[in-house]
């Protein structure tokens, strides 16, 4: 009958339709429009002009500064809450910036991006990073975390690629957040893919909402009780953070400031 070939048109092309893209969050450099922010101690963040990706007209500007009389831990970051839980999946991008010179030390590194959740109810741990990407020396890294709150295992990607300081770079990660065998984690840098892991857990086995932060962190000054090198400024430029459904609706470079 005459029909069938049309049913069986129809059919292709909706098989063959690409996936519904949907931008969940944005910002384009602005102090507004966030959540919440940590600033500690002797941190900044700012809002500017002069310091933008591309055609975007502001950033944001995140400062920390090395203090040896200060016991806390040295944040500097803006958060956004409930991005995503045990069986999500998305695709999470922005564009950073080290400021020109940046001092490279192997030794420490400073996380720049971050998904965290609070445990403090579990008596195992507080607020707990899943996800992280970091600088540790002029190499970039990122991990995800694995088993139980109470049984914490890390998968790490070290020395992926160089960051060079005074340059602007793109993330976008892609990832399914499951707690056995099933998920998967991808991040391209600067529109390469460096991080292409599959069948594997990408989160521990707890259901709770974590929040996305970006910024600076500067880690190892609180975990190692001190400063390595001689840079106690720190300074991190970010800009177009995106989520959504797709790798373009995350994508730093298509994202209009």
């Amino acid at each position: 009958m005459f029909f069938q070939p049309i049913v069986a048109a129809i059919a292709a092309l909706t098989l063959a339709s690409p996936a519904v893209s949907t931008q969940t969050f944005l910002n384009t450099g602005t102090t507004s429009g966030w959540s919440s922010q940590n600033i500690e101690n002797k941190g900044s963040i700012q809002q500017v002009t002069n310091v933008v990706y591309r055609n975007s007209s502001t950033a944001l500007k995140f400062t920390q500064v090395y203090d040896s009389s200060w016991t806390g831990r040295f944040h500097s970051e803006k958060a956004e809450t409930k991005v995503w839980k045990l069986g999500d999946q998305g695709f999470y991008g922005f564009a950073f910036r080290l400021q020109e010179d940046w001092q490279a030390t192997p030794a420490q590194s400073y996380n720049i991006a971050q998904f965290i959740a609070d445990f403090s109810d579990t008596n195992c741990d507080d607020w707990m990073p899943s996800s992280m990407v970091w600088v540790i020396g002029d190499q970039l890294a990122t991990r995800v975390k694995q088993g139980s709150i109470c049984n914490q295992g890390l998968k790490e990607w070290k020395g992926l690629k160089t960051v060079t300081p005074g340059e602007w770079h793109t993330i976008v990660i892609q990832a399914n957040w499951q707690s056995d065998d099933s998920g998967f984690y991808k991040m391209w840098y600067d529109g390469e893919k460096v991080v292409n892991a599959t069948g594997l857990p990408t989160m521990i086995d707890d259901d709770r909402a974590f929040d996305f932060h970006v910024g600076i962190y500067a880690n190892a000054w609180h975990d190692q009780h001190g400063m390595k090198g001689t840079q106690g400024t720190r300074e991190i430029w970010v800009d177009n953070v995106a989520f959504g459904t797709t790798f373009a609706d995350a994508d730093p470079t298509r994202v209009q400031g």
